[in-house]
């Protein structure tokens, strides 16, 4: 088959690869899409990730197909089945999943590989985390339930209540997805981004305001002004540079929940005003991945067609224009896009 394998820092190459067979436990879908991430991005940028992959492997996490093989073992599929498969599934045996805290299970099972013709998905991704597709539900959409999943993970941690105002920066495909989400709990949501397009997608996606970045000449002063000179109830940033980190605890109204939920290089490090951490009795948190309720409710979510998520994608390209897609991302000419074979 064909498939992308990422070598290292933006090394993406197309190669034949012999077809996956299932083992125990496991089932291969043929791909129908597989949609680009913000973290796929990331990755080709910076060559690996530290917890989901290492140079050389397959590439990419999302996608949904239909079932064209099935190993020993497994019930409750047919083949011809279409499924989604989120890209992780927890242990359910360490000292996290017996507290329920799935996203910080060490073992954590990782896939990639949807990049590619078909894709093998491991025993315990199809023991918890391999679900239907809804039959009106096309598969470009499915695939964007690992994504929306951790974003919903990322809104429950995030202390939100109807009415809270929300400082969010970001318009990326998770920045957005953020705004669905925010907006449908009854948040007033401020959006700041760099794309005109982009807070477009977002002001449909039920933004209160957005700002254009570019424009605005110092945003917590800006978010300050939109809250009666106090700052946000809750502050998330979606966009992984540690500037943004800091940009985003500086626009914490006392009391604020600050969600750091965009992954930054490794190493990194940011300054934090002890001052204002102590005294405005801020709560800082970083959020990471999903867990199997979220998968299930994103895909919920999905398929109840309440937001356009259509919007977010761009383009849909063949696998042999992969690397232009990328390039395309980089120079943020598109949100997402949708891989067909």
């Amino acid at each position: 088959m064909l498939a992308a394998l990422l070598y290292g820092q933006e090394d993406l190459r197309l190669e034949q690869v012999p077809d996956p067979t299932p083992g125990p436990g496991e089932v291969v879908i043929q791909v129908a899409a597989a949609t680009t991430c913000g973290t796929d991005l990331k990755v080709w940028r910076r060559g690996g990730h530290a917890r989901m992959l290492r140079p050389p492997t397959l590439f990419g996490h999302e996608a949904a197909g239909e079932i064209v093989a099935i190993g020993l073992g497994v019930t409750g599929w047919n083949i011809g089945d279409r499924v989604v498969a989120n890209n992780s599934a927890p242990c359910l045996n360490c000292f996290f999943c017996h507290r329920q805290e799935y996203s910080l299970c060490p073992n954590l099972t990782f896939n990639n590989g949807t990049f590619a013709q078909y894709l093998k998905i491991p025993a315990p991704i199809v023991q918890q985390n391999l679900l239907p597709i809804p039959e009106d539900l096309p598969a470009e959409l499915a695939a964007m339930t690992e994504p929306l999943a951790c974003v919903l993970h990322g809104v429950a941690r995030s202390n939100v209540k109807p009415g809270d105002r929300v400082a969010l920066l970001g318009d990326g495909a998770i920045g957005l997805m953020f705004v669905a989400a925010l907006a449908n709990q009854g948040a007033e949501v401020f959006l700041f981004g760099g794309s005109d397009s982009r807070l477009q997608v977002g002001s449909k996606f039920g933004a209160a305001q957005v700002f254009n970045y570019r424009q605005v000449p110092d945003i917590p002063t800006t978010v300050k002004e939109l809250t009666d000179g106090w700052g946000a109830d809750v502050v998330i940033e979606a966009t992984g540079v540690p500037a943004a980190w800091e940009t985003a605890i500086a626009c914490a109204r006392p009391g604020a929940t600050v969600n750091l939920f965009g992954g930054c290089p490794r190493d990194t490090t940011i300054t934090v005003n002890t001052e204002q951490l102590h005294y405005s009795e801020l709560t800082l948190k970083g959020v990471f991945h999903n867990t199997p309720d979220y998968v299930r409710a994103a895909l919920s979510l999905l398929a109840s067609r309440t937001v356009p998520f259509e919007l977010l994608i761009s383009d849909r390209q063949p696998l042999e224009q992969l690397e232009q897609v990328f390039q395309d991302m980089k120079d943020r000419k598109v949100i997402k896009v949708a891989i067909a074979n």
